[in-house]
């Protein structure tokens, strides 16, 4: 009994010690200390606008008679991934919306679930904000052409057509407890940030892309947004259900996609057009970021296809 009670009192000291140093590692290594306040916000560039989930940064440009054309970003970098397109975009008669999701950039991280209902809210909140008119199009990269692709067939009134560039395709339940996945992203930042140049098939064009990414790390409720994105959207994401839904609604269609994404590999476009009757732009030396890479292809086919 005497060896029992030493051996649950010696489990009991490691535990504690042990939790403890697990505690002063994660504390020390995580780099979200900041808050996103107004004296911060008053001195970047864009918007801001207060929705019921908190203040979305967004940028509207173009003509006021001009088509709307909404864009969204992917899984985790925030608005200026569209850099380049926006304007473009915008110097060609559309009347363009880009924002940055609930958790990115310089949008509110409000402690709530991040599922496929909190992105619709911000999205149909914003347009009503901004008073801006429907039906718009939509243009998604990665994470965003999910979003697109489920926003379209959850509100097909609103939604005249739809871009998809290099869009999620497959998903799944993640392979690690929640809070393992928060306590290994905390240890290891730099990581998520240095694997964004993995979207690129030439990331020596682009030295600048990991230092972008770097400072919306340090705003408190960075991880939590990506890890429930990935738990309760993506988790519960089923390709084949969104992009035949999306196809039930008979919209036109662009799917654009990098032949060298390694990120979402080019030979799901294949499965993805066996789903979606769309127009498809393949992309030669290109990545997951074509727009980016190639944007003399992209952006005119864009312009073509949203004034079509």
């Amino acid at each position: 009994m005497k060896f029992l009670r030493k051996l649950f009192t010696v489990l009991l000291i490691i535990i504690i010690f042990g939790g403890a140093a697990l505690f002063i590692v994660y504390y020390f290594k995580n780099i979200e200390k900041k808050e996103l306040t107004y004296e911060l916000r008053k001195n970047t560039n864009g918007s801001y606008v207060e929705l019921s989930k908190g203040f979305t940064h967004y940028e509207l440009d173009g003509p006021d008679s001009g088509k709307l054309v909404v864009m969204l970003h992917g899984f985790s970098v925030p608005y200026y991934i569209w850099n380049g397109t926006f304007e473009y975009l915008a110097s060609h008669g559309f009347k363009v919306l880009r924002y940055d999701m609930y958790g990115r950039g310089l949008s509110d991280r409000p402690d709530v679930t991040y599922d496929k209902q909190l992105y619709f809210e911000q999205l149909n909140e914003l347009v009503d904000q901004l008073h801006l008119k429907k039906p718009f199009s939509l243009v998604g990269v990665s994470f965003g052409g999910a979003l697109a692709t489920d926003y379209t067939a959850a509100y097909p009134a609103n939604v005249n057509k739809v871009v998809l560039i290099d869009p999620a395709y497959v998903a799944g339940q993640p392979k690690l407890p929640r809070i393992a996945a928060d306590y290994l992203e905390a240890l290891d930042p730099e990581k998520r940030a240095l694997s964004q140049m993995e979207d690129f098939k030439h990331p020596d064009k682009h030295p600048n892309w990991a230092e972008q990414y770097r400072p919306q790390m340090e705003y408190k409720g960075f991880r939590h947004a990506l890890i429930s994105t990935d738990y309760d959207y993506l988790a519960n994401y089923n390709p084949t259900q969104s992009y035949t839904s999306l196809n039930n609604q008979h919209k036109p269609v662009l799917l654009i996609w990098g032949k060298e994404d390694k990120t979402v590999p080019f030979t799901y476009s294949d499965s993805l057009r066996k789903l979606v009757k769309t127009d498809f732009l393949p992309v030669d030396d290109a990545a997951h970021l074509p727009h980016l890479e190639q944007p003399d292809i992209v952006n005119p086919a864009l312009v073509t296809f949203l004034k079509k």
